[in-house]
Order: C-alpha cells, then structure tokens, then sequence
C-alpha cells in the first residue's frame, strides 16, 4: 500500500469515540490530530530533553521531527534508517485502525534493526525518540529483525523536549523473533502532560524464541498504547513487563493481547501502576488460543494502587480459548494504601511523602526484579519514586 492509500484509509476511519468497546474508557473528545503539523525536511539537531537512563550502549540512533540521526552503529549490524519497500514492512502493523493507518500515510522517519544469525551483542542498541517542537506531530517506526540464535537489548525512550510542550506523537513498531532468538525491548515512555500519544507494538515470536518486553508510562496527556505477542512457533516464551505512574489529571491506556498460535507456547504479562490526583489508567488485556495452541501456559495480570480516593483504574482481563489442552489465568486488582502502614511508618518520624515512598517500592518490587537490565530496573524504581511529593 502507498502512503496516499494509507491516507485515504486513515480518513475514511472517524476517530475513536467511547461506544467502541476498545475505546469506552478513552475519550478522545478535544482531539483533532490534523490541528498539529508536522515539520520535515530540516537537518537533526541536538534536542534538549532530559533522559532517564545512562547506558553504556553498542548503538545510538535520536529521532525527531527533524529527522533520524544514526551517532553509533554496532559492526556486523544492520543499525539505520528505514526505508519504504522493506518487505517485512506493515506486516504486523498495517493500516486497519485509525492511528496505525495515521502513521502508514505520514511516517517519514523510521529506523531498520536487523540482528544476523547468531550474533550477540553484548550492550544494548538505544534508541531516543524525541518531540522538540510545540504543537508538533512526530509519527516514527521500528522494525527489528532478529534472526535465529540472535540475542540483543533495544531500548527506546521516548520524551518531550521541555514538559509544557504540546504535541501529537504516534509510533508503529514491528518486532521479528526469529527461531531460538532472544530480544530484550524496554520501552519508556516520558513525554509531557501536555502531548498525546498513540502506539501500536505488534511482535511475532517463532519456534523456541523468546521476547522480554519492559514497558514503561510515566508522561503524556491522553491516548493508547498496543501491544501484541504472536506465539507463533512452538516453544516460543513473551514475558511483558509493565511499569505506570499517573498524577494530575493524566490518562494512560494500555491494550495488551497474547495471541497463542502455536503448542507449547507460553506467554506472562504483569502490569503494575500507581495513581494519584485524579488520574486514570485504564488496562485490556487478552489472551486468545487459538484451536492448534495446545499446551499453552499464559498469564496476565493487572495491579493497581490508589494513593489518592479520587483516581480511577479499569482493568479488564479477558480470555478467548480454543483448544482444551491449555492452562491460562489471569488476575486484577484496584486497591488504596493501607492506612495503617502509612501510620506505622509515619510514627517511626517518616513524612508523609517518605512512607509513601517506601509503600511504592514495596509495592512495585515484584515487576522490577522481573526487568533483567541493572540499568533499566533502577531508572524504572528512581522515576517511580520521584512522582511521589517530599511534604
């Protein structure tokens, strides 16, 4: 498909509203993607943006409205910009709903990671994707090819250049786990509370392949972020691991599915938030087999933690089976701070903020020591704890 045919699709879909099921906690009303422009065609520069991670990295590539700037690239790596015509392109991220088809039309800057056969690199590939104009759009793609017996760690972070900064960010990332492979993606997510942000993570996991996924939401406005696990080779394993915090009057949406295709496949998600203010997260999943998975192990589960009484959770566990040979379960909870804990610990000469610090880390411990980088689960542990006010 051209990208004038993915516009003519982008535009013929409405924009969400709340009497479709995906969308009945996600209003959209106040949108209008076509107010924000996008700017091409101008040099990459250096964009003033915080970041939340010091890593020593194998490759480095910042993205931008600007353009795409490659300042390292691992040897024996495929670590550059992607181009239309890939043919692995818009295979799992197409143009069927209406961010997606958003990013098929317009994307111009997107970056191509093809590990070989058998290559390990031993630092992780970063990757910086920042909005640096107001009222700006940024639309961006992955595609990330690991071979067989490949085994690497991208990381992608995504921010705002300042935190007033107003924008319209949209991503469309396609990740292949070839035969015995292993991919570690983390995926953090800072931008302001003034941007709205919409991605779509589409990945397939082959024969005895493994995917570690660490997502991690801390800014933005509004929006929703997909992401799909094809299990699509027997033996294939996805763990995904998710990380939130929401203040303010900030709205994370996650759309998670675990698509099981495959026998003896396993897959686990874990979803922690916190929320304060009157913020809301809202949290989908969905596990399907299909009839030929047998021998599936899957697991989803949603936890979330109140600190203040006027926040709002949804979570939504979901499971779709079709073979009778399968062992899938899931779990969902919404809970305030326990008082007494917070009177115990504030007894012992704790303010209010250190008590409550501490009740966050004990209660985010068990999804941090699932993310394998040191790097990472501390930046992921420091942003979490920081949300929390000193007084």
């Amino acid at each position: 498909m051209s990208h004038a045919e993915a516009l003519e699709r982008y535009r013929e879909l409405p924009v969400p509203d709340t009497t479709q099921e995906h969308w009945r906690f996600t209003d959209l009303r106040g949108f209008d993607p076509e107010s924000f422009e996008t700017r091409p065609g101008t040099v990459p520069g250096h964009v003033p943006a915080d970041t939340m991670l010091e890593l020593d990295v194998a490759g480095l590539a910042t993205i931008s409205e600007a353009g795409i700037d490659i300042e390292r690239a691992p040897e024996g790596v495929t670590f550059e910009p992607l181009h239309e015509g890939h043919e692995r392109l818009y295979s799992l991220v197409g143009w069927d709903e209406k961010f997606a088809a958003h990013n098929a039309a317009v994307w111009e800057h997107g970056l191509l990671v093809h590990v070989p056969k058998g290559v390990e690199l031993e630092r992780p590939l970063y990757v910086r994707i920042a909005n640096s104009t107001s009222e700006s759009a940024l639309f961006w793609r992955l595609l990330v090819i690991a071979d067989a017996g490949a085994r690497f760690t991208l990381v992608e972070e995504v921010v705002s250049a300042s935190a007033d900064l107003k924008g319209y960010t949209n991503e469309a990332a396609e990740l292949f786990v070839g035969d015995g492979a292993k991919l570690e993606y983390v995926s953090l997510q800072n931008l302001s509370r003034e941007t709205w942000h919409f991605a779509t993570h589409h990945a397939r996991v082959e024969r005895d392949a493994e995917l570690d996924w660490v997502a991690g939401g801390f800014g933005s406005k509004k929006g929703k972020v997909r992401i799909q696990n094809d299990l699509a080779g027997q033996g294939a394993t996805s763990r995904v691991t998710g990380a939130y915090f929401t203040d303010g009057d900030q709205h994370l949406d996650y759309d998670t599915f675990q698509e099981h295709i495959a026998p003896n496949t396993t897959s686990d998600f874990a979803f922690k938030g916190a929320l304060r203010d009157t913020s809301t997260a809202v949290w989908r999943g969905m596990i399907r087999v299909e009839p030929d998975a047998q021998k599936t192990n899957a697991y989803q589960e949603n936890r979330n933690l109140m600190l203040s009484p006027t926040t709002h959770a949804v979570p939504i566990p979901g499971l779709e089976i079709m073979a009778n040979d399968v062992r899938c379960t899931h779990g969902a909870t919404v809970g305030r701070v326990d008082r007494e804990q917070l009177f115990y610990l504030m007894a012992r000469g704790l303010s209010r903020g250190e008590a409550e610090r501490l009740i966050v880390r004990g209660f985010f411990e068990d999804v941090l020591a699932r993310v394998e980088l040191d790097p990472v689960r501390d930046a992921l542990a420091a942003a979490l704890e920081a949300r929390i006010p000193q007084g």
